[in-house]
C-alpha cells in the first residue's frame, strides 16, 4: 500500500486560507448582528397571570437544573460582593446604592446562560451546565454581545451620572462614614434633593434597559433575527402590554432587592428563577 507522502504547506496559501475562514466567520457573524428585516415577529397580549407562568416555569427550571445552575448564579453575588468591596475600600460609600441599583442592568446578559438552558429543556434537550457554556457558540452571540456591550455602557453612564447627581448635591467631598453619610441624606435638603433626583433618573436608566431587553436576548438565541429587529420587538412588547410590563418590573426590582439584602446570598437563588422566567416570559409575548 503506497503511503500518501505529508508536505509542509506554503505559508503564503496557508494564510490565505486562514484569511478566507476568517471572512467567512465575520460574514456569519455580521449577517447574525444585522440579521433580516422581519415582519412576522408578532406580540401577542399578556397579563399578570401569564407572569405567574413564567415565574412558575422558572422556578421549575431551577429546581430541575439546581447543580448546573448553582456555578452560574454563584458568580452574580460573588461580583456584586466584588464591586462593593471595592467602593467601600476607595471611600466612595455614596456610590454604593448607584451600585446596587445599577448592578441589575446586567442582568439580562449575564443570564445568557439561563436563557439557553430553558430554551433546551423546554425543546427536550440536555440543558446542563455544558449547555450554558455552549450559548457562546451561537451563531447569534455576536449579535447578543454587541446588546451586552450596551448594556455595560448603560451602567458606566449610570455610575457616572450617580457621581455627578452627588457632586452637585451633597458633595464634592466623600462622606467620612455611613452614618454621617445617612444622617446628611435624610436631614438635610440636599440629601433629599439628591434622593428625588437620583430615583427619578435611576427610573429612566431601568425603564429604557427593561423596555429594550425584556425580550430581545431570548428572540436572538431563539431566532436569529439581529440587533435591530430584536430590539425593536422588544420595545413593541412593552408598547403593547404597558401595565404587564410594569408588573414585571416591581417583580424583579423586589425580588433583587430581598436577593441582595443578605450579602447578596440571595441572588443566588433569585437570579437564576428570574433568569429562566424571563424566557418563558418571552415564550408567551411573541409569537
Amino acid at each position: 500500500m503506497v503511503r500518501p507522502v505529508k508536505t509542509i504547506g506554503n505559508p503564503g496559501s496557508w494564510l490565505m486560507q486562514a484569511f478566507g475562514d476568517a471572512s467567512h466567520y465575520a460574514k456569519d457573524a455580521a449577517h447574525e448582528i444585522s440579521g433580516e428585516a422581519r415582519t412576522d415577529l408578532k406580540v401577542k397580549q399578556i397579563g399578570v397571570e401569564d407572569i405567574g407562568i413564567a415565574l412558575r416555569k422558572g422556578a421549575s427550571d431551577f429546581v430541575a437544573l439546581r447543580t448546573d445552575v448553582l456555578f452560574i448564579a454563584i458568580l452574580y453575588p460573588i461580583i456584586g460582593l466584588f464591586l462593593s468591596a471595592i467602593i467601600f475600600h476607595r471611600d466612595l460609600l455614596h456610590l454604593i446604592f448607584p451600585l446596587i441599583s445599577g448592578f441589575a442592568l446586567l442582568g439580562p446578559i449575564a443570564a445568557i446562560g439561563l436563557y439557553e438552558m430553558s430554551r433546551r429543556r423546554e425543546k427536550g434537550e440536555r440543558a446542563g451546565f455544558r449547555a450554558a457554556m455552549g450559548v457562546m457558540g451561537s451563531p447569534a452571540i455576536g449579535a447578543v454581545l454587541i446588546i451586552g456591550l450596551g448594556l455595560v455602557l448603560m451602567f458606566i453612564t449610570w455610575m457616572l451620572t450617580a457621581y455627578l447627581i452627588y457632586t452637585l448635591t451633597l458633595g464634592p467631598e466623600a462622606p467620612i462614614s455611613v452614618t454621617s453619610f445617612l444622617w446628611d441624606v435624610f436631614t438635610t435638603s440636599a440629601g433629599w434633593a439628591m434622593l428625588v433626583i437620583g430615583l427619578a433618573v435611576g427610573f429612566v436608566f431601568a425603564a429604557a434597559t427593561l423596555a429594550t431587553t425584556i425580550v430581545s436576548i431570548p428572540l436572538l438565541l431563539h431566532r436569529h433575527v439581529g440587533v435591530s429587529a430584536a430590539i425593536s420587538t422588544s420595545l413593541k412588547v412593552t408598547r403593547e402590554n404597558p401595565a404587564t410590563v410594569a408588573a414585571w418590573a416591581f417583580i424583579v426590582v423586589i425580588s433583587l432587592i430581598v436577593g441582595m439584602i443578605p450579602l447578596f446570598l440571595g441572588l443566588i437563588v433569585v437570579f437564576p428563577v428570574l433568569g429562566h422566567a424571563t424566557w418563558h416570559l418571552y415564550r408567551r409575548a411573541v409569537e
